[in-house]
């Protein structure tokens, strides 16, 4: 099975949106963007945002989910709400979620987004509109679809990585020599090349190549703690619920009582009866 990935060309890119405007459009996510003020500016990654655009040393740099090759977010969900496909891409089944939000620990390009706003929360990221493809409805991401300068394109990775670097190859006075996600964590489905550092673009400098499905270690071992703490404050809050219950009735069976002791029939009762 041939692996769905995104390339992305930094040089190409004029930051017109289209792309954004695309990905709201198709996912249906609602004309505004409106985050928590503690999740950033309005042009930022939201559940209602999939993709945007960072800007950085002059250039336009799209931000979406990476599709990791190991993801550590699926790692960490304890129910697989999120999981690689077939395909390659980190999908999402909102039915299963927990809302325990692990996945969002354990990202190493923090690109998850929470529905803080719904009653209903799900998990919101770039699925690379897998549903839609999958359905025969598109052929394509809506984001690589739009763009007009062809700076993000769609296709197989192993194809993507050729292409990228005979870019680089051909053109060594315009590129750094590097493929943005060939290797880092693993490798993962969307790539970039550019001619500046994409560190301050959502790449963090410190990233190895190896796999980080061990960052959620660290998060599933509070599992059982989390889960043991909700279940005793859950028993808590049940116990105290019980407890008023209980004296509430207790109160009203003792005033009921009380009352009736205090209605007594007086002759004068007897003669109007």
């Amino acid at each position: 099975m041939s692996s769905f990935a995104i390339l992305t060309d930094v040089t190409r890119c004029t930051g017109c949106e289209e792309c954004v405007l695309a990905c709201k459009s198709l996912n249906e996510t609602g004309d505004r963007d409106a985050p928590r003020k503690w999740q950033g500016k309005a042009t930022d990654l939201s559940s209602t945002r999939w993709t945007t655009i960072a800007h950085t040393e002059d250039r336009h740099v799209r931000v979406h989910c990476r599709h990791c090759l190991e993801p550590a977010c699926a790692a960490a969900c304890p129910v697989k709400a999120l999981h690689t496909t077939e395909e390659g891409v980190v999908a999402y089944d909102p039915s299963i979620c927990l809302g325990c939000r692990y996945c969002m620990m354990a990202c190493p390009f923090s690109m998850t987004r929470y529905e803080w706003e719904s009653a209903n929360p799900r998990v919101r990221k770039c699925i690379l509109c897998y549903d839609k493809m999958k359905a025969g409805e598109i052929k394509e991401p809506g984001c690589t679809a739009a763009c007009p300068e062809k700076a993000t394109i769609f296709g197989e990775r192993d194809a993507l990585l050729v292409e990228a670097n005979r870019r680089i190859k051909d053109r060594p006075d315009l590129y750094l020599d590097h493929v943005w996600g060939e290797h880092e964590v693993g490798g993962t489905s969307v790539l970039y090349i550019s001619d500046v550092d994409l560190a301050s673009a959502g790449w963090p400098a410190d990233l190895t190549n190896d796999g980080v499905p061990h960052l959620a270690d660290k998060v599933l071992e509070t599992v059982p703690t989390t889960f043991a703490g909700v279940g005793l404050a859950m028993a808590g809050i049940h116990w105290v619920i019980g407890r008023r219950n209980k004296l509430a009735a207790e109160a009203a069976a003792a005033h009921a009582a009380a009352e009736a002791e205090n209605t007594v029939d007086t002759p004068e009762d007897e003669e109007q009866s």
